[in-house]
């Protein structure tokens, strides 16, 4: 269990008295907030009731010098924004920037033994009437959302709400003072957000009240990439968008393609939002379920907050703490790791208010601000090693859990209490012994196991053995230095992409996968080959040595039409890879169509609507995903033929046959008539009917025409032929027999042709051959039995 000490009671600062006053006082929650190095402390009221609105500073071990003190007394503008901006001058420095609400904002910079010094007062905003509602700070930016009242006071309600805009300016700090960089316009015309900076990205969350319709998603603006992503809550991530222009940053025409989609999304559900030093933004609901927004816009869940539900006005207290989260609420601290959602440890607090401080340079511990004094609270990490064996037994059960209650037809809820007690379900007892076991005697891992535990120690061995070196990989990614992060990488998602492709292929880990090739394509794309195990051969032509199994996760698990409503953008497997084939080895993707075809028609009968090829055949799925490239060049036509052909179905040959006639390859058109007409009659017959019509327009097809004859169906005669050719000759437009161009059929030209097909036996006759040439006719009469 965690330790609670006292760090402080207050006489440490200057003012302590005060500062103690100020936190005893009633009314609304106070807002506290601490400067970088920990050494001063912001205490911000805005209570309603007298004395007035201010804000004071307060710091530690002070030997005089000026205090900062402001208040305001409404109407006037109130104060929006306490922010600490890293100054260029000196290394490590910061000032404070005071940002109110009509823009004025006002540096100050604190030096020891003088105090508080006012560098400058600006003008954040360039328009007389804006009104700034958000502000925050990265680096040395300022980033805020101001109101723009529109001009015509009787204006339509619908452009009422979209009079926000998001803007960012520098503060550029010198020898010669302080002043302001351009006014950069991130978003316009749109509704009001709240703006949260984390290191890298600046996240908009809509404030409760804006715009029913826009309060359904979130908005990432990456200022590195100048480009804005939506994301939901409950869809995932939506779309990104780079804002090459001032169009492109228009709220409305950024969502334009988007609206049927996201008026269907369930609205946002925010109680309390803050940014976590890992750069995501932390979500608590109405509910009390905490969730994490990624940067990239896919969200997970961490944990659930006891209790019925959170009502508007109770504080919910957020911060993170290396990989712990703390989280405080109702005189309750929750502390949790933030990467698995393991609650670590609940401690009942004496005070219902607190407020978290940063603790620089103490990564073990967490400092609470209360109104008897600072406190520091010191846990142990989960990663010790004492704790991580207990916590592995309880995800057995959990998951068990999970499991058992999706297949129970009873309503009744089951918990781990109840799994364990109960003695019906002895496969997670099992598995729980049997890891507690194995993974803390190294020395002897089967001390203390039951007879068949031990057994199944036996067989489980190889599984055990995976499991503790992944572990171990993980472990050398995170400790890794640069230059060695990248192969590390590729090994552990090449076991990750083995370890799925032997897996059961759910939606979960088909969402998974699509993370996988989208975060690391080169490491998929290599962990891809060798689960597959592709590469030529002498021949140049593509084997693969997968097994069974593998292919059949390669084409099975949810198929397109069980995926295309999910908003996260997840494909099927076969089209993951086809993309990855693309972008790495398009001239290996033909082959891979083939050889997966090869393996269906192994599995499944031809057209069974059982397989994948009687959903979408193999080569048009390979064709979507080429069709979905963002600029499409010649190499992608003659992709195009190549998947066509080599999936060898008749209506896929005829469609590349017409291709190649378009684009007029007559030496590929005879050479594709030349291998395609032997697969079967019907499609010989198709391949020479429709040449042969070609011949009857043009000449193109005369220097082919000795490769061409000899393909000829048999049943073919010569009045068919003649038909066909009658019904395709061009239409002339002159008069005399013979055209001066010299570019029309002749007879000559049919000749060869007709000699062919007049010189072949008769098809009746080869039917009675047989019997026409028996040695005696009739057969003699068998000899009588007497």
């Amino acid at each position: 269990a965690g330790m609670l000490r006292q760090v402080s009671d207050f006489s440490d600062f200057s003012r302590g008295h005060w500062l103690q006053e100020l936190l005893c006082q009633g009314g609304e929650p106070s807002h506290v907030q601490s400067s970088p190095d920990g050494q001063h402390l912001l205490v911000l009221q805005k209570s309603r009731l007298p004395p007035l609105p201010r804000v004071v500073a307060f710091q530690r071990h002070s030997i005089g010098g000026a205090d900062l003190e402001r208040n305001w007394q409404p109407p006037q503008p109130g104060l929006v924004g306490l922010l600490f901006l890293q100054s260029p001058v000196t290394l490590g420095s910061w000032v404070l920037a005071i940002v109110w609400e009509h823009g004025r904002t006002e540096v100050w910079r604190f030096v020891v033994a003088v105090g508080w010094q006012l560098l400058q007062t600006l003008e954040l905003c360039q328009g007389a009437r804006a009104r700034i509602v958000s502000v925050c700070s990265q680096g040395a930016s300022l980033v805020w959302c101001e109101e723009r009242p529109p001009l015509d006071a009787h204006s339509d309600i619908s452009k009422c709400a979209f009079r926000f805009c998001v803007c960012t300016r520098a503060l550029e700090m010198g020898e010669q003072g302080v002043w302001l960089g351009t006014v950069r316009i991130v978003l316009h015309n749109s509704p009001e957000y709240q703006v949260l900076a984390s290191p890298q990205h600046i996240f908009l969350v809509p404030a409760t009240a804006s715009f029913v319709t826009t309060s359904k998603f979130l908005l990432i603006w990456h200022p590195e990439k100048a480009k804005l992503t939506i994301t939901a809550p409950s869809a995932g991530f939506i779309h990104s968008k780079v804002l090459h222009s001032s169009s492109d940053s228009d709220f409305r025409k950024l969502l334009l393609n988007f609206v049927g989609l996201l008026s269907s999304l369930a609205p946002l559900d925010i109680h309390t939002s803050s940014v976590s030093n890992s750069g995501g933004l932390l979500l608590v609901s109405t509910k009390g379920t905490v969730n994490m927004v990624e940067p990239d816009g896919t969200q997970r869940h961490i944990f659930d907050l006891e209790g019925e539900g959170l009502a508007q006005g109770i504080p919910v207290q957020l911060k993170t703490f290396g990989s712990i989260l703390a989280c405080a609420l109702a005189g309750v601290l929750y502390l949790i790791d933030q990467n698995s959602g393991r609650l670590i440890e609940k401690k009942i607090l004496s005070m219902k208010e607190v407020h978290f401080l940063e603790s620089p340079g103490e990564e073990d511990s967490i400092q609470l601000l209360t109104q008897t004094g600072i406190y520091s609270f010191s846990f142990s990490k989960p990663e010790d090693s004492s704790r991580a064996e207990p916590c592995l037994v309880e995800m057995v059960f959990e998951e068990a859990c999970r499991y058992y209650q999706r297949r129970s037809l009873s309503g009744s809820k089951l918990t781990v209490e109840k799994l364990k007690k109960g003695g019906v379900f002895q496969a997670p007892v099992a598995l729980a012994a049997i890891l507690q076991h194995s993974l803390c005697q190294k020395q002897k891992p089967a001390q203390g196991l039951q007879d068949t535990y031990a057994k199944l120690l036996s067989t489980m061995s190889p599984e055990l053995q995976s499991y503790t070196s992944l572990e171990l990989l993980k472990t050398c990614v995170v400790h890794a230095p640069d230059s060695e992060v990248e192969s590390y990488c590729e090994e552990l998602v090449e076991q990750e992409v083995s370890r799925i492709l032997h897996s059961d292929m759910d939606k979960d880990n088909l969402a998974y996968l699509n993370s996988i090739f989208a975060s690391f394509p080169k490491a998929a794309w290599k962990a891809t080959r060798s689960c597959l195990q592709l590469q030529q051969n002498g021949d140049g032509l593509l084997v693969a040595r997968a097994t069974p199994e593998v292919w059949k996760r390669v084409l099975g698990g949810p198929q397109q039409e069980e995926v295309c409503q999910n908003q996260n953008g997840v494909v099927p497997l076969f089209e993951l890879i086809c993309t990855s084939f693309l972008r790495f080895k398009p001239k290996w993707l033909p082959g891979f169509v083939e050889l997966t075809q090869q393996y269906v028609s192994m599995r499944w009968a031809y057209s069974s609507k059982e397989g994948p090829e009687g959903q979408v055949p193999l080569y048009k799925r390979a064709l979507g995903v080429l069709a979905r490239k963002n600029k499409h060049s010649e190499a992608d036509d003659e992709m195009e033929l190549e998947l066509m052909l080599c999936s060898k179905r008749p209506k896929a040959v005829l469609q590349a046959l017409h291709l190649l006639i378009r684009l007029k390859r007559w030496q590929r058109v005879v050479e594709v008539a030349e291998k395609f007409s032997k697969l079967s009659p019907l499609l010989n017959k198709e391949i020479f009917t429709t040449l042969l019509a070609e011949f009857a327009q043009h000449r193109e097809l005369d220097p082919y025409l000795d490769t061409l004859w000899p393909l000829c169906p048999a049943e073919l005669t010569t009045s068919d032929i003649l038909t066909v050719v009658l019904q395709h000759l061009p239409h002339s437009q002159d008069p005399v027999p013979f055209s001066s161009e010299g570019n029309q059929l002749t007879i000559g030209l049919l000749k060869p042709l007709l000699q062919r097909v007049m010189q072949r036996p008769c098809i009746q006759n080869e039917i009675y051959s047989d019997a026409l040439q028996s040695p005696t006719f009739p057969p003699p009469t068998p000899p009588r039995e007497h």
